[in-house]
């Protein structure tokens, strides 16, 4: 089969790989239909994230028809089409039983990303996403073997609705809803979103059917934040232009800030010239900039919700000011199945509509084209959605 690997930093290539099989009870066989470029597959593009070897299938959201399943599988069929969630868990674990399937116990056989792990076991593995979280071969790629096939795949019975329609939820817009119930915001709240990328864009449409009032999204990309206000009704702060974006916050919201922030930005956040020297020397795990600006936009007693993939250790975190505020802190990796059935009902109803940040479609043949297009921000570039030739 034809599948995009990784050779090494800003190479990925299609190649010619063997056919995956099933393997264990629970295996499904997918023939991938449509997946998608996320901002976190750029982190494995650029050569940020260690883990990774050369050959490895890319690629962690994704859907598709069932081909086969194992003796085991009872929740899919053959023929069904699935949505398959990026975070792979196995249902019966200690935190699956509590809905916390990024925390799965039983599907990473390898260390996790925590640096003071101690004894701790690691958390869920990921398709496509380094030898840290199990080295899964990924969904860009025209057949995947999905493990744990009676807790991942989503059934859509409703043939009606595109790929396009429902293949973010694999990632992004649960990742974006998880993102705005931990901001603990709704009717009447304000909230600022710091990242205009696709999971900045989902955290913004997941705010508006909760209903929250006044939304600021901040970055740097004025295509990005154009499409946003004309998308979402946010208003936008390009920080290019405004030195200081939490202090513009402030100062709209009655001195006071706003009630949550979101950081759908990472460990890349722009940051200080001594920061990227730092990042690059690995003095330091990652720009602290963009959370920074979370803890001075948000109000005392607010909180700060990071759904922006972050590794390592961060010196200027200023943890003395979340303290003066007395600020909560919610993160970390998205419990994808906890959500995929309420968020598929909304698509269904018409109350959200995630496919409209798709600004380009490319055959699978052409993704690293697309990987490039997406890196540099060209043509106006927001989220590529990928096809088998």
């Amino acid at each position: 089969m034809k599948a995009l690997t990784w050779q090494g930093s800003y190479d990925v290539r299609i190649e010619n790989v063997p056919d995956p099989t099933i393997l264990e009870d629970t295996d499904v066989l997918l023939r991938v239909t449509a997946t998608a470029i996320c901002g976190s597959d750029l982190h494995l593009y650029r050569g940020k994230v260690p883990g990774m070897k050369d050959g490895d299938i890319l690629g962690h959201e994704f859907m598709g028809i069932v081909e086969d399943v194992g003796p085991a599988v009872t929740r899919v069929r053959r023929g069904d089409r699935v949505v398959v969630p990026f975070t792979i868990s196995c249902g019966d674990c200690f935190f699956c039983s509590r809905a916390l399937f990024a925390a799965c116990e039983n599907t990473n056989p390898d260390r996790g990303a925590i640096l003071n792990k101690k004894d701790a076991r690691s958390g869920a593995g990921m398709f496509g996403y380094t030898h840290l979280y199990g080295g899964y071969a990924g969904g860009q790629a025209e057949f995947v073997r999905v493990p744990q096939g009676n807790v991942g795949p989503l059934v859509i019975p409703d043939s009606t609705l595109r790929d396009e329609q429902v293949l973010f939820l694999s990632d992004i817009l649960p990742t974006g809803y998880q993102a705005v119930l931990n901001a603990a915001v709704g009717p009447g709240s304000s909230l600022a979103i710091f990242g205009a990328g696709p999971v900045g864009m989902m955290s913004a449409a997941c705010a508006r059917l909760l209903g929250v009032e006044r939304i600021f999204m901040i970055d740097h990309h004025p295509y990005r934040l154009e499409f946003a206000r004309d998308t979402y009704g946010v208003e936008t702060i390009d920080f290019d232009e405004e030195e200081d974006p939490a202090a513009l916050i402030v100062s709209l919201m009655g001195n006071r800030g706003v009630d949550a922030s979101i950081e759908a930005v990472g460990f890349e956040a722009k940051g200080s010239k001594l920061e990227t020297a730092m990042t690059t020397l690995k003095l330091e795990g990652s720009s602290g900039k963009a959370l920074r600006q979370c803890i001075a936009a948000t109000r005392r007693g607010g909180i700060v919700s990071v759904p922006g993939v972050y590794a390592g250790f961060i010196h200027g975190f200023l943890f003395g000011d979340a303290f003066d505020k007395g600020l909560g802190f919610r993160m970390g990796q998205t419990h994808v199945q906890q959500y995929m059935p309420q968020l598929l009902e909304h698509i269904s109803n018409g109350e959200l509509h995630p496919d409209v940040i798709i600004s380009h479609r490319m055959r699978l043949s052409d993704a690293p084209k697309g990987y490039e297009v997406f890196e540099k921000k060209q043509e106006n570039c927001r989220k590529v959605v990928l096809t088998p030739d």
